[in-house]
């Protein structure tokens, strides 16, 4: 409905004319947003856009030939890790392109999934691939199980948008497994899978496609139905917050990576501009003047009221994608049992280990019926803890 049938990688927007500067970036820091986080996210070889999907294929194609290695001796473990490596490397090649049908993105996204179903093969059960309906298509999400034959207690997880299913969690490095809790994670409209069947994300649609997931869930023996919660990261966040909203019988929800500012400005306007090309992308638009009058649906003002089950938030104090004070302005609009947790000193992408731990650990207790204190938490740099009540 806003396509022009324009066929090349990039969608015309403003500040396409400094694509030069984007690229500069990319060759000094390996990063093609997120500038401040540390390490390289591209090997020094990429030196621009255009060469993320080359060199990143060239990278995964290796690691799944080591994969496939140990995967033929017959070393499970080995394979596993190394196929969960080539999956990422190729999802974010995929990622780069902006294009419905381009064959290069289909290309990628075929050896991602090759790599992630063997990588289902070798778990043991664990993990399961889940397809509902979804008007006249599906929706994609993989079900990783706890261990144990009672139904478990399950977090329904919302990637951000750079994000897909297979991003979070690793199989073998699931936080949530250990601790008795099946996972959920899930490509919602405009992610992952749905770009590929042109299901783009809409001012609402998020969470009507997470109630059909919901409803799956509530069909499943291995699921205990009155113990659901949310978990979703960066704009996951957003999304998460909806779908809270939209659900009562949801037990929990526990975001971070914030990303709740009203029209999204800071992100869309400010930052890389690969996050508004991305998500015109997920939302089926090229006219950057349409979509920035779409941009302006995206607030959680009318839905925060809506919220009943007990909500958190982990932020850090200089997110540079969404400042604090929307943070803060939104917790204000929420009656629910509420924590926030602010981290001095962090950006976007939270590096404190701690927050990690908290979130899963804070889900966890919620999901037992653990009662808990509705605050306000300032974690300074040294660790010290300020805790102050709503």
């Amino acid at each position: 409905m806003h396509k022009s049938g324009k066929d090349k990688m990039e969608l015309d927007r403003r500040r396409d004319a400094q694509q030069w500067v984007l690229d500069y970036v990319i060759a000094k820091t390996g990063r093609e947003q997120n500038f401040e986080n540390p390490g390289r996210r591209f090997p020094e070889t990429v030196k621009s856009y255009r060469m993320i999907p080359r060199v990143l294929f060239k990278e995964g194609e290796h690691l799944e030939k080591l994969a496939r290695g140990a995967d033929d001796a017959g070393h499970a473990l080995t394979a596993r890790r190394l196929y969960f490596k080539a999956v990422q490397t190729y999802r974010h090649a995929q990622h780069s392109i902006f294009t419905d049908d381009h064959p290069e993105k289909l290309f990628l996204y075929g050896r991602m999934t090759e790599c992630f179903d063997r990588i289902i093969a070798l778990s043991d059960g664990r993990l399961e691939r889940v397809e509902v309906p979804w008007e006249d298509s599906t929706l994609s999400g993989v079900f990783h199980r706890a261990p144990g034959p009672d139904p478990k207690p399950t977090v329904m997880f919302f990637p951000g948008m750079d994000m897909s299913k297979e991003a979070f969690p690793d199989p073998d490095d699931n936080p949530f497994a250990p601790r008795g809790m099946n996972i959920l994670s899930i490509d919602g409209p405009g992610q992952g899978a749905s770009n590929l069947r042109k299901i783009h994300v809409t001012e609402d649609n998020y969470e009507r496609a997470a109630g059909v997931f919901f409803a799956h869930l509530l069909e499943r023996d291995d699921v205990e139905a009155s113990k659901i919660a949310v978990a979703g990261f960066s704009m996951g966040s957003y999304w998460g917050t909806r779908v809270a909203a939209a659900e009562p019988r949801f037990r929990a929800c526990a975001l971070s990576g914030v990303c709740v500012e009203p029209g999204q400005y800071t992100i869309f306007n400010t930052a890389s501009p690969t996050f508004k090309l991305n998500y015109m992308y997920m939302s089926g638009y090229d006219d950057e003047a349409a979509f920035d009058e779409f941009a302006k649906t995206l607030t959680l003002h009318e839905v925060a009221g809506k919220i009943t089950c007990s909500y958190l938030v982990v932020a850090g104090e200089d997110d540079e994608l969404c400042s604090i004070d929307f943070v803060y302005h939104l917790m204000e609009r929420i009656s629910a049992p509420k924590v926030l947790i602010v981290y001095e000193g962090e950006r976007h992408s939270i590096r404190n280990p701690r927050a990690r731990t908290q979130i899963v650990n804070w889900l966890t207790d919620r999901l037992e019926g653990k009662p808990f204190k509705a605050e306000k938490i300032y974690v300074e740099m040294s660790g010290k803890e300020v805790h102050t009540p709503w």
